[in-house]
């Protein structure tokens, strides 16, 4: 009975965080087209704050630029983080005493690992998709392509980096739980709680990880990193490159699914 349960709430766990990702990418996707182009090969071409740079796109290739993609990344989206949440869950189930901080570091770093090896080959075509390199209809047709000119080893591209940001996510949720917990235990969590602690969690991993980002993005887009390493010599800075618009869209998109999943878990 006790196992059916813990399965129950498990399951409740994983629906809740895919759901959250999904809408707060839906609602924040433009700017991760931004910070998609901004990382790989058009950071000379786009000058400007984040907003400027919004309506330039816009202007220049039409509004619907900013959302090509939205389908298979919102797809992948769902799959990656129902995986996620269901591992990090799971792992936690086990334990006989209350979580701690090291606790929630490692087992988001372990659901973090089975995620990227479940779901790399889906963001290698999402990657490909959101930068126009290829014209796929469907997820599907762009597995396909990729395995039959790349094989494995192109669907697995950025693997490595991936795997190594793993410690992205992990942050993530030990900064959140850790924070939640205080939170809590004071009486004062509640939506708006939720949103913050989100934004904050979220920050704080996305900054201490961008590095590792730019290069996984690069990898999954096909795009050589020896220009990247050349480019840091004489302008370290550029290990950032699209840093701002990553922030704007993953802080906001990680604080609003944050709110839907305490709520949706609340709720069931």
């Amino acid at each position: 009975m006790t196992h059916s349960v813990l399965s129950y709430e498990t399951l409740v766990h994983a629906m809740a965080g895919a759901t959250g990702s999904v809408v707060g990418m839906a609602v924040f996707y433009p700017l991760d087209i931004l910070r998609s182009r901004l990382q790989v090969d058009e950071a000379d071409k786009l000058r400007g704050s984040s907003l400027d740079l919004l309506v330039q796109l816009a202007n220049n290739e039409g509004i619907m630029s900013l959302y090509r993609g939205l389908a298979p990344v919102l797809q992948s989206l769902s799959v990656s983080n129902f995986v996620y949440f269901y591992s990090f869950h799971t792992l936690r189930s086990f334990t006989l005493k209350g979580n701690s901080a090291m606790q929630d570091l490692m087992f988001g770093m372990l659901a973090g690992s089975i995620n990227v090896l479940v779901t790399s080959p889906l963001w290698v075509v999402n990657t490909r998709m959101k930068l126009e390199k290829n014209n796929y209809t469907s997820l599907v047709e762009g597995l396909g392509d990729v395995f039959k000119k790349e094989g494995l080893q192109g669907l697995w591209s950025g693997t490595v980096p991936s795997l190594l940001l793993v410690s992205n996510p992990a942050i993530q949720f030990m900064v959140y739980e850790a924070l939640k917990r205080k939170l809590m235990s004071a009486g004062y969590f509640d939506n708006y709680a939720a949103f913050l602690v989100g934004a904050i969690a979220k920050a704080t991993a996305t900054i201490l990880t961008y590095p590792l980002q730019l290069i996984q993005s690069r990898l999954h887009a096909g795009t050589s990193v020896k220009p990247l390493f050349r480019d840091m010599k004489s302008k370290p800075t550029t290990m950032f490159r699209g840093l701002e618009a990553k922030l704007l869209q993953t802080v906001m998109t990680a604080a609003l699914m944050f709110v839907i999943y305490e709520k949706l878990v609340r709720l069931v």
